[in-house]
């Protein structure tokens, strides 16, 4: 099988009253990479515009809502904050998290200055988050943008049960796993690598949970999966399109028949690069282990799975995020 990228129309799977545009399907001339940012004026232009000004504010302005004003997790991280496997990675982001799981009490007031002098005293993922103040449209369009990835990620989930052979009823016990969604959303900058730098934008990793939905800017050889027959290929943008990445508690549910794709960002452009990742998870609590229906169609199919220990989603995502920064 050829290394490359698949391309998948999701509308059948799109409710009547999606908050997400009537999509038209794709013809060949569409199936390659573009290079042109999104038409001007339309969500996906402004949301990486949003971003872009955003990381261009003062830097105090943006170290005003660091990580530690509160929870460890949600806000800003400076260049050089984030770390994949032990190295520093050559970004700097923004995130965003679903309200608290603990209690709804610190979500109430998304300003971390009132909760005691600025400082961090939340257990992790139990504070708010940190919204800029400037650009002044950043939070409401960030937020619609949110809620239409929410729409997409149930669909996308839908339509990889069907590819299972799941029952309506098996479906409606997974979807029950993932309908009040732990997600977490990252905007980040790419500033290049200095010349000459053997460095990594953002080192190869595997993301935790569902699905990742990614918007980016068009910028070709950043984004890298490894393929099939263990090569790095290029993971270019497709104007109109999200790209979908696939984490690692579907790999639990499938004993590895969809397996969590490694990737990495080695971002050597001259321009910044704005990317929005979305990521659709399980329920806090949700207990994952593996499907029936994966069983069934592996045998089906003559492929062995591994049976990976159950993991509760919320402890594994914990488990992840208290090594992310560098403070």
């Amino acid at each position: 099988m050829p290394d490359n990228l698949p391309i998948i129309d999701p509308l059948p799977y799109l409710p009547p009253s999606s908050l997400l545009p009537q999509l038209t399907p794709l013809s060949p001339s569409d199936l390659q990479p573009s290079r042109k940012l999104p038409p001007r004026g339309s969500m996906q232009h402004e949301v990486l515009e949003l971003g872009r000004e955003f990381f261009h504010r003062p830097r105090d302005e943006k170290e005003s809502i660091g990580l530690g004003k509160s929870d460890g997790v949600r806000g800003y991280q400076k260049l050089h904050q984030n770390i994949t496997k032990g190295k520093v990675d050559h970004h700097e982001g923004l995130d965003l998290y679903a309200p608290s799981p603990y209690t709804k009490s610190t979500q109430d007031n998304d300003d971390p200055k009132s909760n005691g002098n600025g400082e961090r005293n939340f257990k992790p993922l139990d504070g708010p988050n940190q919204w800029p103040s400037q650009p002044e449209p950043f939070k409401p369009k960030l937020e619609q943008w949110i809620e239409k990835m929410k729409v997409l990620g149930w669909a996308v989930m839908h339509a990889m049960a069907d590819g299972l052979g799941m029952t309506s009823e098996e479906w409606g016990e997974l979807g029950g796993l993932v309908d009040d969604s732990f997600w977490v959303m990252r905007v980040i900058g790419y500033p290049p690598l200095p010349n000459g730098a053997d460095g990594i934008s953002c080192g190869e990793h595997k993301d935790y949970g569902c699905l990742t939905l990614l918007h980016a800017d068009p910028i070709p050889s950043s984004l890298q999966v490894l393929s099939r027959s263990n090569q790095w290929i290029n993971a270019d943008p497709i104007e109109g399109c999200i790209i979908v990445n696939i984490g690692e508690m579907w790999e639990i549910w499938t004993g590895g028949m969809y397996p969590s794709t490694l990737h990495r960002v080695i971002h050597k452009s001259p321009t910044y690069r704005v990317s929005i990742p979305f990521f659709y998870e399980p329920n806090f609590n949700a207990r994952v282990k593996l499907l029936e229906a994966a069983e069934r169609k592996a045998k089906e199919e003559g492929i062995e799975v591994e049976e990976k220990d159950e993991v509760v989603y919320g402890d594994f995502l914990l488990g992840k995020v208290s090594g992310n920064f560098k403070y």
